[in-house]
């Protein structure tokens, strides 16, 4: 993807409000970060107990700590599209934390055959390593690893329009009551994927960890009018152009599950709920134990009605989002016409938002971020 940015020269925001905004965003995102990390040790634990013992609560623990570690990392989300440590074209690791939407064939077996994919692929070796020189290898959806990798060895294809995917624990079996081939390759191919979600998500915290030679210092070293287009470009980009967008309007344009974001789980409305999250946590200044001035601080010192505005049309879009009735493919099936009405009215307020956010822009005499 390519983000064509200009900025223009521009002193709207005192320097002593844009410190404070820029501080008070660099401590969210580490703390932010930090909870991610945290979430997905404890996923990490609980994959690792349940591939010593498979059992159908272990997988159900397994799932769950899955679900969990989501919350966090989504809120996260809003911090990309600036070449930042997540998404740095030479060193970013977004491609393999999150990437979507994800081949199953790709990793392992699928309804219509039994033998594909990494896993049953004797000849491939299953490591750290390997798995990352195959991400993404001959195609953006030959997913190797992250987020959704997990997802699909934790709950397999999802085949019902009533459920998420029913993988079961015995495909983690060996002693001959197994019910899939290379359960062994399966195993490790599992843990070896989580133990690298933790690992990349660390060099992200690390990145922004307060009193480092790091990416946090150089932002912070950044003039006022760099830091606060970094800032909103992140949010005017996810807004629009990734939620709004790619995720929601493609999804609801084909009608297909195989579209939403995360498909195996059926957790794709919180996906959308918790991105939104991410930018009011930046517009407000509030994350956790953190709170300050945030972006909507900024702009009330050029227009204090299109400050107000914004917060509103966030909130109205969190409304939306947790508007969304689960399973997500079920909203936006071509039969389900109230479904697909609630989809659209997210889509048509993260475009309102996205639109204020593009006015505010210009406001500070920046030219608007373009997604390619």
């Amino acid at each position: 993807m390519l983000i064509l940015l200009l900025a223009c020269s521009n002193d709207k925001v005192s320097p002593e409000t844009m410190a404070e905004i820029s501080s008070t965003y660099a401590d969210i995102v580490y703390e932010s970060y930090t909870d991610s990390v945290t979430t997905a040790q404890r996923l990490n634990d609980t994959i690792s107990s349940f591939l010593l013992s498979p059992t159908e609560v272990g997988l159900e623990d397994a799932r769950n700590s899955w679900l969990a570690s989501r919350e966090p990392y989504l809120q996260t989300e809003v911090y990309r599209f600036y070449d930042g440590p997540i998404d740095n074209p030479d060193s970013g690791v977004e491609g393999l934390l999150n990437a979507w939407p994800l081949d199953e064939s790709y990793i392992d077996y699928t309804v219509d055959d039994a033998s594909s994919g990494i896993i049953n692929d004797s000849s491939i070796t299953i490591d750290s390593e390997t798995l990352m020189s195959l991400n993404e290898q001959g195609g953006e959806e030959n997913i190797a690893t992250g987020y959704h990798a997990i997802e699909y060895l934790l709950w397999g294809q999802d085949l019902s329009s009533d459920t998420a995917g029913t993988r079961p624990y015995t495909d983690y079996i060996g002693d001959g009551s197994g019910t899939a081939l290379n359960h062994d390759r399966r195993s490790s191919y599992l843990e070896t994927t989580s133990n690298l979600l933790v690992e990349h998500l660390e060099e992200v915290q690390d990145a922004w960890a307060p009193d480092s030679n790091n990416f946090r210092s150089e932002f912070l070293s950044k003039s006022p009018e760099e830091q606060l287009r970094m800032i909103m470009t992140g949010m005017i980009i996810l807004t629009g152009f990734e939620t709004g967008g790619e995720r929601l309007q493609t999804a609801l344009d084909s009608g297909d599950q195989e579209d939403e974001h995360s498909c195996f789980s059926d957790n794709t409305h919180r996906d959308m709920i918790q991105d939104i999250q991410g930018v009011q946590n930046v517009y407000l200044g509030q994350y956790g134990s953190v709170s300050g001035l945030g972006i909507k601080d900024a702009i009330a010192e050029i227009d204090a009605e299109l400050s107000e505005r914004i917060e509103s049309e966030i909130q109205i879009s969190l409304t939306a989002g947790n508007n969304l009735q689960v399973p997500f493919d079920n909203e936006i099936s071509m039969t389900n016409a109230e479904g697909r009405d609630r989809v659209q009215d997210l889509i048509v307020s993260l475009r309102t938002l996205e639109q204020s956010l593009e006015e505010a822009f210009r406001a500070f005499g920046l030219a608007v971020p373009v997604a390619e």
